[in-house]
């Protein structure tokens, strides 16, 4: 199994046995999720944005826009700008018997390092279409190009996944054992991404079908 190397940044300082530093785990997690948050510093002021991401082998690319903070303080960042990225999901509500054991059943992953500003036109077009794959596979082959102007407005930060790390919670309430016998309901309400049937734009010309990978639409 191959796994990230564990540095006292990825080392949880609560809950360690819950940690996950095999790959198969983290680009599970990133690759489902559809948002990321980046956290970094513009100013000496800490700023946390959510963005859509996706993962090219062990490269995580962020994807905004060239007026936005972070890619206006990579491109004064000849070292990369440092950041923390994290994605989270959800699957399930945990419900126990005390307050203070209820819970999530979630998996995270954190990533830090120096993210720098995707400079090369080849790269950039092809981690833009990989951003729509990643949103719905198969679209980047089912759209238009982004054209120059469009191209001029749009940047992307790429993260090398060096130090990262996974956190996965899973199973039922953990309640003290003087509470089992209290008449109050306690087990997991499970969540899940499902969509919808997909709606049609207004001015959608008649006679275009749906796109097959949108019937069904899943997160995997």
């Amino acid at each position: 199994m191959q796994t990230y190397d564990s540095t006292a940044r990825t080392t949880p300082s609560r809950y360690r046995e819950r940690a996950r530093y095999d790959r198969e785990t983290v680009h599970g997690i990133l690759d489902e999720a559809l948002i990321c948050h980046v956290g970094y510093v513009r100013s000496d002021r800490q700023v946390v944005l959510p963005t859509l991401h996706v993962r090219l082998g062990e490269i995580l690319y962020l994807h905004g826009s060239t007026g936005s903070g972070p890619m206006v303080t990579a491109a004064g960042s000849p070292d990369g700008l440092p950041v923390c990225v994290t994605v989270t999901l959800v699957d399930g509500l945990v419900l126990a018997r005390s307050a203070m054991h209820h819970s999530l059943e979630y998996r995270s992953v954190v990533a830090m390092g120096n993210a720098r500003l995707v400079t090369d036109p080849d790269e950039k077009l092809r981690a833009l279409a990989a951003v729509l794959d990643h949103v719905a596979p198969g679209r980047s082959a089912d759209s238009r190009p982004p054209n120059a102007r469009e191209l001029a407005a749009t940047a992307l930060l790429a993260l090398d996944l060096i130090e990262v790390s996974a956190k996965v919670r899973t199973g039922g309430p953990m309640d003290d054992a003087d509470d089992i016998g209290l008449p109050y309901w306690a087990g997991v309400v499970p969540l899940t991404v499902t969509a919808g049937t997909p709606v049609p734009a207004d001015d959608l010309e008649a006679g275009v079908p749906v796109p097959s990978y949108l019937a069904p639409y899943r997160r995997t």
